[in-house]
């Protein structure tokens, strides 16, 4: 029994960012239901992200807030959030978590009516007596802690923990077969090694230069002899920094840029023995995959972003644990994964881009040759292990 909260049937915990965030919150979901193993747990994320949850059996529900109500015209607008607020009162939450420290999630929180609101210390951050909206408030500090542990960090201040720290993703058998039916249309089989390739981010700033990306791709394909799947989201941009990337190649990969959903995505990082690309959310579901995986970090801390390691991260429990990476940049590894990154005094900085360019001198700037040792090693690796 929890010394905190007592008769506790429903919960909802909130995390209105993006893909990565939400999908970065499931060891605290598990936190909770293995505290409340009697509770209805929902999660309330914002639309477009909902996908890296679905499925999950420690949920009972996924409620979708459409941010796209804030560009109506005032009336709707007012309209829309009255209805959604008052849908959420009418499940009469008992608890609600937030972890997204945000002024709207703060008011979510205060106006779901729950009996118990946890919450972090804005600590002056956001609008004038914030704090007072819950019922419940953790002194958390993120600074070089990574996500998953910040996160269970909140919750661990009211005696809610887990030893499981696994960050799960699910697809479902049709993903599977429609990433078995395209390896299978190109006469890859499962004595290849494949690579998944993702090259780009829905924030350019985080994305490498399109020769050096080629050319890495040229140099797995050529040289290491393995085949390569490159992938991008559907996204104008991205899909166009990805085909200029495939033009340059020598040899073109395998290609389905835009042509995967998420879950299909995750298929093809499971079917995969190395995933590479960039700071991005199909690296954290390479991640979950428990696919090895090299990332290229630039403005980002791998202290709060780096690819989980689902092994490396069990056991311990409670805040006095180390962090996963443990320096502030340069290339470290956790567990099976690797994360490559200038170790100027700057980086990272956090902001998009340097000078307002929104090009990052410390991404463009790291060499074709140090990634391609990391991947030399690291395919060498696999074959070894695969004979």
């Amino acid at each position: 029994m929890n010394v905190f909260f007592n008769d506790v049937r429903k919960i909802l915990i909130i995390k209105l960012r993006h893909i990565g965030d939400v999908l970065l919150t499931v060891p605290a979901i598990r936190a909770l239901k293995e505290n409340f193993p009697d509770a209805n747990i929902s999660a309330l994320v914002n639309k477009g992200t909902e996908e890296v949850l679905k499925g999950n059996p420690l949920l009972d529900e996924i409620i979708v807030y459409d941010r796209n109500i804030k560009g109506l015209p005032i009336s709707q607008k007012i309209r829309g959030e009255i209805s959604f607020i008052s849908r959420l009162r009418k499940k009469e939450f008992d608890l609600v978590v937030d972890l997204t420290s945000g002024d709207r999630p703060a008011l979510l929180s205060f106006l779901s009516s729950a009996r118990y609101r946890i919450g972090n210390n804005p600590k002056g951050k956001g609008f004038l007596g914030k704090r007072l909206l819950y019922t419940h408030l953790a002194n958390v500090e993120q600074k070089r802690r990574h996500t998953v542990e910040y996160n269970l960090d909140i919750v661990r201040e009211f005696g809610i923990d887990t030893k499981d720290k696994r960050v799960d993703f699910s697809f479902n058998k049709e993903d599977e077969q429609y990433i078995n039916i395209f390896l299978k249309k190109n006469k890859i089989s499962k004595k290849d090694i494949l690579v998944h390739v993702h090259p780009t981010s829905r924030w350019l700033f985080k994305t490498w230069n399109d020769k050096s990306m080629a050319k890495v791709i040229d140099y797995l394909q050529i040289k290491k002899k393995v085949k390569v799947a490159v992938t991008a989201s559907t996204e104008k941009r991205e899909a166009d920094k990805a085909k200029k990337i495939l033009k340059l190649c020598k040899l073109k990969p395998l290609e389905l840029i835009g042509k995967t959903t998420l879950k299909q995505a995750g298929a093809l990082s499971k079917r995969s023995n190395l995933f590479f690309g960039v700071d991005s959310a199909p690296m954290h579901i390479a991640a979950a995959m428990n696919t090895p995986v090299i990332a290229l970090f630039g403005p980002s801390g791998a202290f709060h972003w780096g690819p989980w390691d689902n092994q490396q991260g069990q056991g311990a429990s409670g805040k006095g644990q180390e962090n996963a990476y443990q320096k502030k940049n340069a290339i470290q590894t956790f567990g099976m994964h690797t994360v490559i990154q200038k170790d100027w005094d700057c980086v990272p900085c956090g902001k998009d881009g340097c000078d307002g360019t929104k090009i990052s001198r410390c991404l463009e700037e790291i060499s074709v040759k140090s990634v391609i040792k990391i991947l030399d090693k690291k395919i060498n690796h696999i074959r070894q292990n695969s004979k």
